[in-house]
């Protein structure tokens, strides 16, 4: 459990993060994710970042993508670090809390723009900022700066998905963040430290291998077969978690939506899913209890391939959702380092 400042009052905060024992339901701020789901994704990052969901994250300045190299996640890497000079970011340790705060937001909302900007393509023109601008909510106007459009079964996914991912503890891409932010670095310089980690194979990246896994289970018809041929050549199932560890019921909660956005692949990822679970107990590495280990990332990659997005981006996207519990922790080291 991650802990925080107290507040105004002397009472200690709630924990940005937080497990519930027995159950494996994410906690934010005191609150059970399930009560949380339809949440717009700009009231989860400020409920992790301010304990509140609002103000919350505000819509992205208009700011052109400054390099294309063709991958989403190093686009994204590369303009996040170039917010500093643009618009003059200190190190975390010169500012104060509110000022730490309105930087990582312009840095994570941007962060979000560049994704979009960068996934759109430089083959077809920009969508004008005043369209943007009719957009309401800030997963609203990456779609609509993406695709030009917000179709709703697609806000509702983005929304669920961020949710679910947007905060995960002392992972490794927090962890990187945290000591980027101790080392006194500025506020986009953390975010850009946390996406090189975040965007790797083992992490953000983990989403498309999945999905790859039920694409073929599909096209084959032998979920089982898929599973331990994939088992053999890399010994453990992308998108599965520790088995030794209470299920993590993010899981549930994207499978729930999957079954509600009537996900085309659903069937095949339950195979596989089920597959998988049988596999790894087989072998002695299965969860004690014999609940399945598809985890968030699995069935993330399966509610994103729901809503039309190649798994190309799953990568990517998540990274959108990790700004906010990154920047959560990053407000949570600067404050320790001023006292």
């Amino acid at each position: 459990m991650v802990t925080t400042p107290a507040d105004q009052t002397g009472a200690p905060e709630p924990a940005i993060s937080a497990f519930e024992p027995g159950t494996g339901t994410p906690v934010y701020r005191g609150h059970p994710l399930p009560h949380l789901l339809g949440s717009p994704f700009e009231r989860v990052w400020g409920l992790l970042v301010d304990g509140a969901p609002t103000p919350g994250l505000p819509p992205a300045e208009p700011f052109n993508l400054p390099v294309r190299t063709g991958d989403v996640r190093v686009d994204v890497m590369s303009a996040l670090a170039q917010l500093t000079p643009v618009w003059a970011y200190r190190p975390l340790a010169e500012i104060g809390a509110q000022q730490a705060r309105e930087d990582l937001a312009r840095a994570s909302v941007m962060a979000l723009s560049f994704v979009a900007q960068s996934a759109r393509g430089e083959d077809v023109p920009a969508v004008p900022q005043r369209e943007v601008d009719l957009a309401a909510t800030i997963t609203e106007r990456f779609l609509v700066r993406w695709r030009g459009e917000a179709d709703p079964t697609a806000v509702e996914a983005l929304n669920t998905y961020w949710l679910a991912l947007a905060e995960n503890g002392l992972s490794p891409s927090t962890r990187t963040a945290r000591l980027a932010a101790e080392e006194g670095a500025d506020a986009a310089s953390c975010l850009a430290a946390a996406v090189a980690v975040g965007s790797g194979p083992s992490s953000g990246g983990a989403g498309a291998r999945a999905l790859a896994l039920v694409e073929r289970a599909e096209r084959d018809g032998d979920a089982a077969a898929v599973v331990a041929e994939h088992l053999a050549r890399h010994g453990a199932l992308p998108g599965f978690g520790d088995p030794h560890l209470p299920e993590d019921a993010r899981g549930q909660l994207l499978r729930a939506a999957c079954v509600r956005l009537g996900a085309a692949r659903l069937e095949a990822a339950d195979a596989v899913a089920a597959a998988g679970e049988e596999a790894l107990r087989t072998a002695g590495d299965g969860a004690p209890d014999g609940r399945p280990r598809a985890g968030a990332l699995f069935w993330g990659a399966v509610l994103l391939d729901a809503a039309g997005v190649p798994a190309s981006l799953h990568g990517a996207l998540y990274l959108c959702g990790r700004t906010a519990g990154w920047s959560a922790h990053v407000l949570e080291v600067q404050r320790a380092l001023r006292g």
